[in-house]
């Protein structure tokens, strides 16, 4: 498939949000159960936080304008919302983001009146609109995923490996962003967060490379043969089909070599694996936001390089007709 770099903007920046704020409320639920110390300034933190989750959700609201021919309409994509993971996700991503301002807004003024005890547990307004978010964050991940692993013609994607990287490469990041702004604002969290970021980061690899060796190991339905109809062993195609581009070579296939796929694959798994983990390592020592702010950048450079090579390694059937140019 012909990667498009609003979608892949769109998909990486709301991945960050999500995680930023998934990791906000964790260390919101954990101070409160007291597995983690309570941060000295909670609401300049939480508050801070959940503005700059909303500034990343709302950057990959607007890429995604880019990638519509008509933005005015846009809208109506909620109107499959029975059968379209795209109309789930355009309701999810706005609901999600409410329910994170509302989060935000509560910690930011420092609204704590006690709702009820849950054991030891104080049970907050904070608390209870958090575990809310939560829930739409991960129903946009599933919305998000789901759009692509639903596609079951593009075998590369129709697995629930999608559904999972996605989740765990946003988390990965949003957790990763969490360490570098709690150097600056909690730096009593810094190491919760850092050994969070680099658990979810590493389990995060194994789930990609998995699904690295099971697209490589696929055997497509669609053949030459089957594309046209003839049954012989070897069909060689010779030309493409018609004397110029159209729409189905620009925007089903990439365009690319094979050599460029392949080094486009280990800088990603360069940049959004080992590398922030050792700048993680690093940082965490020291509690420098220099390196910690650089490992985030190195693996959200990393995760554009990785979400390229999700939208390019996807192989169209149509392109059976169009494998020679």
């Amino acid at each position: 498939m012909h990667p498009a770099f609003s979608v892949i903007f769109l998909t990486t920046l709301i991945g960050v949000g999500q995680g930023l704020f998934l990791a906000l409320f964790t260390g919101h639920l954990y101070s409160a159960v007291n597995v983690v110390p309570m941060q000295a300034d909670p609401q300049t933190f939480y508050g801070l936080g959940s503005l700059l989750a909303l500034l990343f959700l709302g950057g990959g609201l607007l890429a995604s304008f880019f990638h519509l021919g008509h933005p005015e309409r846009g809208w109506r994509a909620i109107a499959r919302w029975r059968t379209s993971w795209l109309s789930r996700e355009v309701i999810a991503l706005p609901a999600f983001m409410g329910a994170l301002a509302v989060y935000g807004l509560v910690q930011y003024l420092g609204w704590y009146p006690v709702l009820f005890n849950l054991g030891p547990i104080l049970v907050t307004p904070g608390l209870v609109i958090g575990a809310l978010a939560t829930v739409l964050a991960f129903v946009l991940f599933i919305c998000t995923g789901m759009i692509y692993a639903c596609i079951k013609f593009l075998q590369e994607w129709a697995t629930p490996l999608t559904v999972v990287n996605y989740t765990l490469l946003g988390s990965a990041s949003g957790f990763t962003l969490t360490t570098a702004f709690a150097a600056v604002y909690a730096p009593e969290l810094v190491r919760f967060y850092g050994a969070w970021s680099i658990i979810i980061t590493v389990f995060a690899l194994f789930t990609r490379a998995a699904s690295l060796i099971r697209n490589a190991r696929i055997k497509h339905k669609s053949t030459t043969q089957t594309a046209i109809g003839v049954r012989h062993t070897h069909v060689a195609q010779k030309a493409q089909g018609a004397m110029g581009g159209s729409f189905n070579t620009r925007e089903f296939f990439h365009g690319k070599s094979a050599g460029f796929l392949k080094s486009i694959k280990w800088i990603f798994l360069t940049l959004v694996f080992p590398a922030p983990v050792l700048l993680l390592s690093l940082g965490l020592s020291s509690a420098a936001f220099a390196i910690l702010a650089l490992a985030f950048i190195v693996q959200y450079l990393g995760l554009l390089a990785e979400r390229w090579f999700f939208f390019a390694q996807a192989n169209h059937p149509q392109n059976l007709y169009y494998q020679t140019i």
